[in-house]
């Protein structure tokens, strides 16, 4: 094993760039469907419809951005400079879907609104979290290097989105001083200051290391995405990734749905600043990031495939449990959230390390380094994943007859529990049974590097 070449700093800063991420993209996962259906006053079949059209067009669009990230050359990298020139536009972007400007009164104003607003904001993600994601393949050659960039990268992720776990709900409640769309509205301009910054740090404390074997502009668009089909690892991964942020984004999706109608949880103070709802959304993220904490020891004792399969089937039985878990077992609940959570901790940090691995493959397979692709593509899955999630959220709350601001009947409150249970259960095993499948083994990963590391030095 080569020597660590990256500083504790360099680690954390890139971490805190997916700190900046999670600011936005759990704030969404919770609490979006819930704002727009209960707040902003969108019909959830709308929604459901406007999620589909936007997540698509920005899964199509996150390839382009690959290849064009793999193709600029700047004396600061390829990939980092677009954290500089669109970390503002990001924070601003975020803001304005929660912005809920006094003129928005029409209902079509307000889809108009939210179509334009939330596609704006999914394609700056894009042009931003791309690069940002690419950055973990060419910062370091190392393997355990790439095992810690991962590890704190989610720290950082799930540090974000403890942060809004913690005091979303607090803070819309005290700064709308009982106007939610206010409180939403102000909210978001704090977490949007703080996105920025985070990126910025991000950028100063960062370097590329890694550069490409070939001229990327000698090679199309298309034989780079022809390569990356060929790819089986990236293949089997592209699926599992889909399966994925399905599972993650439809139970989140319901989660404020399922504390507040299903289990009648209310917004009186149980612990310090905390309702019960955010109780329940923070402790369990404090179990996520100390799961994700124990990654470096999981890889010490399992290789990256064992571990990840593994930790996806356990979580899978865990979500699934939920569904017979009646609302008045509050101890019990809570604590499967905190062992659900601590089992899929170290699990996104495992995925971009093999994402990395799979880079690898593809450099030593077809003698092509196309990182950006390869991480641009791997969030393709992810948004598809999201549009699936999303859309399939908002149908299915208004196919189970959920009506925003009442009291919810028996199908209703059913539904709820299959969109937050049994569905994300389903996903989470399918996924898990699909990693089996994973072809690359721990010795055939090394001896890759190995080769590529070779190749790398007598090329100067």
């Amino acid at each position: 094993m080569t020597q660590n070449k990256l500083s504790t700093g360099e680690k954390i800063g890139y971490g805190l760039g997916d700190t900046a991420s999670n600011l936005y993209f759990k704030f969404f996962e919770v609490f979006l469907v819930y704002y727009y259906t209960d707040i902003f006053g969108l019909n959830p079949a709308a929604m459901g419809t406007m999620f589909l059209v936007a997540n698509l067009w920005d899964a199509i669009n996150d390839p382009l951005m690959g290849a064009l990230a793999d193709r600029t050359n700047t004396k600061n990298g390829k990939y980092r400079p677009y954290l500089l020139w669109f970390a503002i536009p990001y924070g601003l972007t975020g803001w304005l879907i929660f912005a809920n400007f006094e003129f928005l009164t029409d209902p079509s104003l307000k889809l108009i609104y939210a179509y334009a607003t939330f596609i704006l904001f999914k394609m700056v993600y894009t042009a931003i979290n791309v690069p940002y994601s690419a950055m973990m393949g060419v910062i370091s050659a190392d393997a355990e290097d790439r095992q810690e960039l991962g590890r704190f990268r989610f720290l950082g992720a799930f540090g974000g989105g403890f942060l809004i776990f913690l005091s979303v709900r607090p803070l819309v409640e005290f700064l709308g001083k009982g106007d939610e769309g206010l409180g939403f509205q102000l909210t978001m301009g704090i977490f949007g200051i703080l996105s920025i910054l985070c990126f910025y740090i991000c950028y100063k404390t960062t370097k590329e290391r890694i550069t490409a074997q070939t001229d990327a502009n000698a090679v199309t668009i298309l034989q780079d995405l022809s390569f990356l089909v060929k790819n089986r690892p990236w293949v089997i991964m592209f699926i599992a990734g889909i399966l994925t942020l399905t599972n993650v984004v439809l139970r989140g999706s319901v989660t404020i749905h399922y504390c507040e109608y299903y289990l009648g949880w209310g917004s009186e103070k149980v612990f310090l600043w905390m309702d019960i709802t955010t109780l329940f959304l923070s402790t369990g993220t404090l179990a996520f990031i100390a799961g994700c904490y124990m990654t470096k020891l999981v890889l010490s004792l399992f290789t990256k495939k064992f571990a990840l399969t593994a930790l996806t089937i356990i979580n899978a039985v865990g979500i699934f449990i939920f569904f017979i878990v009646p609302p008045e077992a509050t101890t019990t609940l809570f604590t499967l959230n905190l062992f659900c959570s601590f089992v899929a901790g170290p699990t996104p940090a495992i995925v971009w390390a093999l994402y990395t691995d799979v880079a690898d493959y593809g450099e030593w397979k077809y003698g092509r380094r196309a990182t950006g692709l390869v991480f641009s593509a791997a969030q393709f899955a992810q948004k598809m994943g999201i549009t699936i999630a999303g859309s399939a959220a908002g149908f299915l709350l208004a196919g189970y007859g959920y009506i925003a601001n009442q009291e919810q009947t028996d199908e209703a409150l059913l539904g709820i529990r299959i969109i937050f249970c049994i569905l994300p259960g389903t996903l989470a095993l399918a996924n898990g049974l699909l990693l089996l499948f994973y072809p690359l083994s721990q010795k055939q990963t090394e001896e890759i590097q190995a080769e590529l590391a070779v190749t790398r030095a007598s090329q100067g």
